[in-house]
């Protein structure tokens, strides 16, 4: 799906003073990421390794697993399309609402898709792969590690795709790389893009048995991770990235705004476990208050109408500064009582 993302400021016209659209943390001290990759400029006049060995070696050295386990892509985009490919015309099913681009690249192979609305339910003995999104866009939902590990038992014949994007913005029990990787049918996605707030970079690595990854690697393109990307990813292994904010109290803070937002009475919304939520208006359309945050207060949201199972009511925002998230509640409130 080209369009129907968050972060969609280019095309609205106007100028964007805080972004509630993209999950993607907001401050993180690039400083130091940046110079290097001025400084290493030059590699853009030769190809880079036709696959990314190294930073591949560098990532399996610091998950303690072997580099045949560890596949890295251009972002964790490129991974979703790539699995959908070597798994073509698959039996799929998708634990919905989620991301959009699991359907579509699955259409694109000619998967026959699935939804599914809780892993409570029953799987059709025909399914071959499941997607879940861990910890789940729009809702913020984290799924049970242990319930995940039992279920991932109960069907061995599954191929199960987590997606684990968000795996630093939650403070919930997740598969580590090295556990995951025993599991001879998961495939553990992750998000370089989303960890360090890098997304024009694209930067993102699937990690899993030796034996999945080997079948991936026979459908994956040449120089699909360009050379400045992958300086950026092995600057990020020797250097601490500082931020500005720790996890614990950015989580606080998405506590208090949710709690905001529900006070008003006229706004559902759901219970999260990282530093996005859904929410739900009572009355009105997403994409009218959407177009009323963005013309009078230079505000974005992400409209979240076109996730599968949602309707025009729905958006999702990702937690700011407290100045920032104080500015969202109070012109929500305006238009409201306009």
């Amino acid at each position: 799906m080209i369009d129907g993302h968050g972060d969609d400021a280019y095309k609205l016209g106007h100028t964007i003073t805080s972004n509630f659209s993209s999950n993607v943390y907001p401050s993180v001290d690039l400083s130091g990421l940046k110079a290097h990759l001025c400084a290493q400029m030059d590699g853009i006049s030769s190809y880079p390794e036709p696959e990314p060995y190294t930073l591949e070696a560098g990532l399996a050295e610091r998950h303690g697993v072997s580099s045949q386990q560890v596949c890295v892509t251009n972002g964790a985009t490129e991974a979703i399309y790539l699995i959908a490919q070597a798994f073509r015309r698959s039996q799929t099913a998708i634990l919905m609402p989620t991301f959009s681009e699991y359907a579509d690249a699955c259409r694109m192979h000619g998967h026959q898709i699935s939804s599914l609305y809780s892993l409570q339910e029953p799987l059709d003995e025909k399914i071959e792969m499941l997607w879940v999104c861990n910890p789940n866009n729009p809702t913020g939902e984290v799924h049970c590690k242990e319930m995940l590990e039992v279920y991932i038992q109960q069907h061995p014949r599954v191929c199960f795709v987590i997606d684990q994007s968000y795996e630093y913005f939650t403070t919930k029990p997740l598969f580590s790389v090295f556990e995951a990787a025993q599991f001879p049918n998961v495939l553990l996605l992750h998000s370089l893009t989303k960890r360090y707030a890098i997304p024009g970079l694209r930067l993102g690595y699937i990690t899993a048995d030796e034996s999945l990854l080997a079948h991936l690697r026979t459908h994956r393109m040449p120089w699909s991770v360009n050379q400045m990307a992958i300086e950026a990813g092995l600057y990020l292994l020797r250097h601490d990235v500082l931020t500005g904010i720790s996890m614990d109290d950015y989580l606080k803070e998405t506590a208090r705004l949710r709690d905001a937002l529900q006070a008003s009475g006229c706004i559902e919304v759901w219970p999260t476990d990282t530093h996005y939520m859904l929410a739900c208006l009572r009355f009105g359309k997403a994409s009218a208050l959407k177009a009323y945050l963005v013309r009078e207060h230079g505000l974005l949201i992400r409209d979240a109408s076109n996730f599968e199972g949602l309707d025009d009511r729905f958006f999702r925002v990702a937690t700011q500064t407290k100045q920032e998230n104080d500015k969202l509640i109070k012109a929500i409130m305006q238009w409201m009582s306009e």
